[in-house]
């Protein structure tokens, strides 16, 4: 069937560069096919409710740069919430009633996988575009607003850098990411932490607070940065009484030793806004442009996905079954790490099976 109306909408948490993805899509679907693009608002509801507004190319930049290309968050809003049956049923009869022919949905593992549910069930044409700071959507080596969430996370150690040696402490920074710890470890990388705690890794606090005295005794660097990933197991010694995992290793620290004063911030949000960084505004032209052209090529069912320096498409059922895709332990990354002095904990006692599909 020739498309006619072509609908967009994000899901999930927001991070930088949706809005340039959006941009993209109108650029090329409405400028080149002659389309008319229609951004659903706050994603699953907005099908439900019937609520969609027209989107043009060069609807913002008459007076200047686009602020489409530079903004972060959605223009058109987002949830990160599932749907009930009786709510599915009005979301299908929601996109009928729009009258769109196909669907560019913008969105993570577990979005996507919900919108695949869905238009499969609505006879949809659906393609999927991956998003994520965690960047643990599967086959695809790069998502949008995982650059930019390197970015602030490496910018936020570096600051927490300065005043840890100004006061000889110990900074701890918790980074997002419960189930992988991809934004950490290439954040901390960037923000020279001294230590990177991942999910994927177990540590042993005698090895990390031994590491911590090494760095005052034998180098002189009484403060150090660690960068640790939400969602990271702490061992059996440390006391889990106190609230938020940063608290509970500051203390764990200072218990081990006196002289380790250890201070706690939670970069959180902050993380997920933020104008897009240049690559991540060039991941979201090709993503873009990508899959405009997969549904003017008639497919279905597939989520744009960056491999080896260009876009591909992949079947979104098999990114489904495969996500999250987490940090190999013994990856040339991870290894970098480890070769600059960076303490991870013991990879040995990693429980890394591999993975079928490819990582980063």
């Amino acid at each position: 069937m020739a498309v006619r109306k072509l609908g967009v909408l994000t899901s999930g948490g927001d991070c930088p560069g949706l809005n340039a993805v959006i941009r993209a899509i109108a650029h090329h679907a409405v400028s080149n096919y002659g389309w008319e693009l229609w951004g659903i608002a706050y994603a699953t509801q907005g099908l439900r409710q019937r609520q969609a507004i027209a989107i043009y190319p060069h609807s913002f930049d008459r007076q200047g740069p686009d602020p489409l290309l530079c903004s972060g968050g959605t223009i058109l809003g987002s949830i990160n919430r599932g749907d009930t049956l009786a709510q599915q049923a009005e979301i299908l009869a929601g996109y009928a009633d729009l009258g769109l022919d196909a669907l560019i949905g913008i969105g993570g593992d577990g979005s996507l996988a919900i919108l695949q549910q869905l238009a499969r069930a609505g006879g949809w044409q659906f393609i999927g575009i991956p998003k994520t700071i965690d960047n643990d959507v599967a086959f695809t080596e790069r998502a949008i607003g995982f650059d930019t969430a390197i970015h602030t996370v490496a910018e936020a150690l570096l600051n927490l850098g300065s005043t840890a040696a100004s006061h000889d402490r110990i900074m701890i920074a918790e980074v997002m990411g419960r189930q992988s710890g991809h934004l950490a470890l290439h954040g901390g990388i960037a923000g020279g932490a001294d230590v990177i705690l991942l999910p994927e890794i177990p540590y042993r606090l005698p090895e990390l607070c031994h590491y911590l005295q090494q760095l005052r005794d034998r180098w002189q660097r009484r403060y150090a940065v660690i960068a640790i990933a939400e969602g990271t197991h702490h061992p059996p010694e440390v006391d889990r009484s106190h609230a938020g995992l940063g608290e509970q290793l500051a203390h764990a620290i200072a218990a081990h030793d006196a002289r380790l004063e250890a201070r706690v911030t939670v970069l959180g949000h902050v993380q997920r806004g933020g104008q897009p960084v240049a690559s991540d505004r060039l991941l979201a032209a090709q993503m873009g442009y990508a899959a405009v052209e997969r549904i003017a090529a008639g497919a279905s069912g597939e989520m744009m996905a960056w491999q080896g320096g260009r876009v591909v498409g992949v079947a979104l059922d098999s990114v489904c079954l495969h996500s999250p895709t987490l940090v190999d332990p013994h990856s040339a990354l991870v290894d970098t790490a480890a070769g600059l002095g960076i303490f991870l904990g013991d990879r040995n006692l990693a429980p890394w099976r591999g993975s079928a599909c490819p990582t980063h």
